[in-house]
């Protein structure tokens, strides 16, 4: 007798110790998840688009990898020579900062109001270091009335890397905040919703430990929007498990003396919907495993291990604090032992119970008019403007490299310091030479020459020759493999739609002659991909949860309701994002990745609503039939429902902290999302009038 009980004491301690050690270690590494993010676009790309194969091949010709960055300067008079003087002596001196590898000499606009220089970032430095040090060191010898920025590829990664640093500090504490106060409200307890936080929390720095030294093995990879999904993904999912433990928790307390009898009772009651639950959203997270993009393809199984843990932690961490802690962890509402409290009293009170007996008598209506005023939101769909964005807007709010960019339009080619590198064969040289010269989206032309310094950068003046008008013949270039490589400088930004289409132009000009890649084919390669993904995915993630569902519930009908009230309301929030987007932010765009995430969370997560409130039917409904085990179901899991709706859409809501825009639109969708979700399900579940009565208990109806 002594031994069992120290048992029930030894485990949930020796769990807790566990869980502890494993948050320890893993705390420290919020400030470290920068060693081994990666946010360089063109590395998500597959090996085999376009911009990819140039982009290996361009090495070839350069010797080494760097990172473009333009200094530009502006002023409102022409730049006097003593100006010049001074900006040059500045490039020059920047050029020697640990990390920069290459610098060109100041090159003045014609209009005299601006001038840029090219310096090459070494691909091996600490990129935001590199450029910070760079900004510093020319502003503190730029003379007066001269206005500098650096912009180029390194400029706007520079900034992007700076938007996501509130990843570890902001985001957490507004995330964590919100639910905090969320739980308070809900429990109106001292102690347990700090449980239910450190449960969340604890899950969350194991996770990261996880995926930070799998990440730091090459096994998966990390980035800034995947690092913050994955905070928000396991507080909010580890939050919503927490709060179906404690609800049924609260109720086997009342049903029992013992605390331990309870706590089995209880686990025993949530495991089967949180395994259903957790599983549901990482198989359809793995989904994005099959994807093309890199930056999606990382998320599937990051995410995946997140939700693990959030299960993890819920079903073991969390029964052993309260196993301790007891009835106190209610207080001051604690649940009490009540013998003569029925399942009559708990099942037919309540809001959800007055719900559910509303619904009961006028179902055909409810689920009618909830139908059309969600899929009245859903007809906004096709506004929806999700083809790609410029990475100029990527950043909210001031962006440097964004202002320079503003500039370097203004005073030179859009494109300079960011050609289109077109590879082809030394024999179509000048024909594809003539072909580019002759489109009018391309400012100028060079090729990498022969008699180029070994290891300068294509960006640089030197070792680059300049192309004349078509028929003009081309210098002696560099050869590689029988191959040569032009720069073609565009007209347009090198991120704005205009320089996309002269891409997309020059490709079909092209076609079988000659491969492009640079900075405007990897955004435009992205687009294509990123479309592909959604067109793929989609449709693989609603038949995978649909077969999981099928076989949960042991049932074909209502695995496919469900699914159709999910997706419904994921069209709903899509296309009332539209209308935000469009019509009140007045936003640029969205990124085709922005579907594609709002649907894998919404519908995975959303799906849980419905394993939450289905499972809990299935048990009612063997001992009082369908039409009482819905309503029963109902009264007990509504406010579980509602209330992890309202936690999930609050800790996806915190990404708006992060001044990014694939973010903001990902956190408003998916709120939105699960606002309306746990409202549908809990609303268009009850059967219809013809239903026939209970069977006897005990027994099974379908």
């Amino acid at each position: 007798m002594m031994t069992t009980r120290k048992a029930r004491v030894l485990i949930p301690v020796a769990l807790i110790l566990i869980w502890l050690v494993g948050a320890g270690i893993g705390g420290p590494y919020f400030g470290r998840v920068g060693e081994v993010a990666q946010n360089d676009q063109s590395s998500f790309l597959p090996a085999s688009a376009e911009a990819t194969v140039v982009g290996q091949r361009y090495l070839d010709f350069v010797g080494d990898d760097q990172i473009p960055a333009i200094a530009i300067f502006a002023a409102a008079d022409p730049l006097t020579e003593e100006q010049l003087t001074s900006l040059g002596s500045a490039v020059t001196e920047a050029g020697e900062i640990d990390g920069v590898a290459s610098s060109s000499p100041l090159i003045p606009s014609e209009d005299g109001l601006a001038a840029q220089a090219f310096l090459g970032i070494d691909s091996e430095a600490d990129l935001v270091d590199t450029v910070t040090e760079l900004r510093d060191a020319i502003t503190a010898e730029l003379p007066a009335g001269v206005e500098f920025h650096v912009t180029g590829p390194a400029g706007f990664t520079s900034d992007l890397v700076d938007a996501f640093g509130g990843i570890d500090g902001l985001l957490l504490i507004v995330a964590t905040s919100l639910v905090l106060v969320i739980l308070l409200i809900v429990y109106r307890s001292a102690i347990l919703p700090f449980a239910v936080l450190a449960t969340s929390l604890f899950a969350l720095c194991v996770a990261l430990l996880t995926n930070w030294w799998l990440a730091k093995a090459g096994i998966l990879t990390l980035t800034g929007q995947t690092q913050g999904i994955l905070f928000i993904l396991v507080i909010g999912a580890a939050t919503d498990y927490s709060l179906l433990y404690t609800a049924r928790y609260a109720e086997e307390l009342r049903r029992h003396p013992s605390r331990g009898v309870a706590t089995r009772a209880a686990i025993k009651g949530v495991i089967e919907p949180i395994l259903a639950s957790g599983g549901t959203v990482i198989a359809g997270l793995l989904c994005l495993l099959l994807s093309d993009l890199g930056s999606n393809r990382s998320l599937g199984p990051v995410a995946s291990i997140g939700i693990v843990f959030a299960m993890a932690s819920a079903l073991t961490l969390l029964p052993s604090l309260l196993y301790l802690l007891g009835r106190t962890a209610y207080w001051p509402r604690r649940p009490l032992f009540d013998p003569d409290r029925t399942d009559e009293q708990q099942t037919h009170t309540g809001v959800y119970a007055r719900i559910g007996t509303f619904v009961k008598g006028r179902p055909r209506l409810v689920w009618i008019v909830c139908a059309l005023l969600l899929a009245a939101g859903a007809a906004f769909v096709p506004t929806l403007r999700a083809d790609g964005v410029p990475p100029s807007d990527f950043v909210l709010g001031a962006s440097d490299a964004r202002d320079g960019q503003a500039l370097l339009g203004k005073h030179f080619p859009g494109g300079s310091g960011s050609p289109a590198y077109v590879l082809t064969d030394e024999d179509r040289l000048q024909s594809v030479a003539d072909v580019l010269l002759a489109h009018d989206g391309v400012a100028s032309v060079s090729v990498i020459a022969a008699d180029s310094p070994s290891g300068s950068a294509p960006v640089t003046v030197d070792g680059v020759q300049p192309l004349g008008p078509p028929g003009t013949p081309a210098p002696a270039p560099t050869v590689s493999e029988g191959q040569v490589m032009l720069l073609a400088t565009l007209s347009d930004a090198a991120d704005s739609d205009a320089a996309i289409d002269t891409v997309v132009t020059l490709r079909q000009d092209l076609s079988g002659s000659a491969e492009i890649g640079g900075t405007t084919a990897t955004d435009l390669d992205t687009r294509t991909t990123s479309q592909r993904d959604r067109a793929v995915i989609i449709p693989l993630v609603l038949i995978v949860i649909l077969v999981i569902l099928i076989f949960l519930l042991r049932s074909v009908l209502a695995p496919v309701l469900l699914i159709l009230t999910t997706a419904l309301s994921f069209g709903t929030a899509l296309g009332t994002a539209a209308i935000v987007f469009n019509h009140i932010l007045k936003l640029p765009g969205a990124d085709p990745s922005v579907p594609l995430y709002g649907f894998v969370f919404l519908v995975a997560l959303g799906i849980d609503y419905n394993i939450f409130l289905m499972t809990r039917v299935r048990e009612e409904t063997l001992r009082h039939g369908t039409r009482e085990g819905v309503l029963r179901g109902l009264a007990v899991t509504g406010g579980v429902i509602t209330s992890a709706g309202i936690v999930l859409a609050a800790t996806f809501a915190a990404l708006a902290v992060i001044p990014i825009l694939f973010l903001l639109q990902l956190a408003f969708i998916v709120a939105f999302g699960c606002c309306s979700t746990p409202s549908l399900c809990a609303r268009c579940s009850c059967p219809p009038s013809s239903t026939t009565s209970a069977p006897p208990s005990g027994g099974r109806r379908g």
